[in-house]
């Protein structure tokens, strides 16, 4: 199991009642993390904990790490934690799909920066041609090149 399955698997409840806490209504248990606590001072919630008393919260691997005075590897396999050891064929398969994410961000990148600079394009043409004469040479190759600009922008659109 990986540290969110655990997290999902067990509550802070099912965790604090296997030390053998009982806790009341409201969620509240005596904190045994601080001496003299008479009236019960740590709240559990349903994925953590918080002492009023002495501030001491976290979440199920931490109190068990506190209970157990123990490292975060051991509270990990007490609770059920497996860890595979990475293999080669594993890292290659994660940087492959790593590079296709990569790729494909980049691809996306570069279809916006197209997009970008005809939509820049189709704006210089169209002010060109309100500026020149009507069906003047000027004005013709402004026509032509917003028409290609257009059909450009179209199957820019299309592609997403």
């Amino acid at each position: 199991m990986t540290k969110d399955e655990i997290k999902n698997r067990y509550s802070m409840r099912e965790i604090a009642q296997r030390y053998g806490y009982q806790i009341n209504r409201a969620g509240f248990i005596s904190c045994p993390f601080h001496q003299g606590d008479r009236h019960a001072s740590m709240k559990i919630y349903p994925d953590s904990y918080y002492c009023f008393g002495c501030g001491a919260g976290g979440d199920v691997f931490s109190f068990v790490q506190r209970m157990e005075q123990c490292d975060f590897k051991t509270a990990f396999y007490s609770l059920g934690g497996t860890y595979k050891k990475p293999t080669f064929s594993s890292r290659l398969t994660e940087y492959r799909q790593g590079k296709k994410i990569r790729e494909r961000k980049r691809q996306e990148e570069r279809v916006l920066e197209k997009k970008a600079l005809n939509s820049q394009l189709i704006d210089i043409y169209r002010d060109y041609m309100q500026k020149a004469e009507p069906f003047s040479d000027v004005w013709c190759d402004c026509c032509n090149a917003l028409q290609y600009q257009l059909y450009v922008q179209e199957e820019l659109n299309e592609k997403r």
